[in-house]
């Protein structure tokens, strides 16, 4: 059976919102240690790719973040590798030095190939978003996961998103929010 791809679209001028989540919906978001690393790894990845960060939420088994890449000619593949990679790489080498009983679980054999996954095989999802109404829509949407999965109250009360920096909460925030351009408002 013939695998389909999802295909990209790196249309100058749009924002992305992406999502990506853990391995069989484990719940590896939930461990602090995992959310700096993806902090961390966005954080690099934006200086690197040159992307704007408007909002994000970390959820215990998946994430989603929306940017906008700063350049006319960019691979939001390779965006969403550089933010993925570095924390897969570190959640499985966590688990094989602090608990190598899991690692079966992470163990994927496609032929010859045998894989250990920390996050789900593919890229997970891209929604390219276009104007600033969808973008409003987006992160709220974004903001609201945390509230409609019964994990807070209010969106501003959940650490791992950017729900609070947008209420003006900035002390404490885990990464600081790029300007939305007023185009975009």
């Amino acid at each position: 059976m013939k695998r389909i791809h999802r295909k990209n679209y790196n249309e100058p001028g749009h924002a992305h919102e992406l999502t990506f989540s853990c391995y069989n919906r484990f719940a590896f978001l939930k461990a602090e240690r995992t959310c700096r690393w993806l902090s961390e790894a966005i954080n690099d990845a934006r200086m690197e790719h040159r992307f704007n960060l408007w909002a994000y939420v970390f959820m215990p088994d998946h994430a989603h973040v929306i940017v906008w890449p700063r350049n006319a000619t960019y691979d939001i593949a390779r965006v969403r590798h550089a933010i993925k990679s570095p924390v897969g790489r570190k959640g499985i080498e966590h688990i094989e030095i602090n608990a190598p009983d899991w690692l079966p679980r992470l163990i994927r054999k496609r032929g010859k190939k045998t894989e250990r996954l920390f996050w789900q095989s593919g890229g997970g999802y891209d929604r390219n978003i276009e104007t600033g109404c969808t973008l409003m829509k987006m992160i709220e949407y974004v903001h609201m996961n945390p509230v409609r999965k019964g994990l807070a109250q209010r969106a501003r009360d959940w650490k791992w998103s950017s729900a609070g920096w947008y209420e003006g909460s900035r002390d404490g925030a885990p990464i600081a929010i790029d300007p939305i351009p007023s185009d975009w408002l």
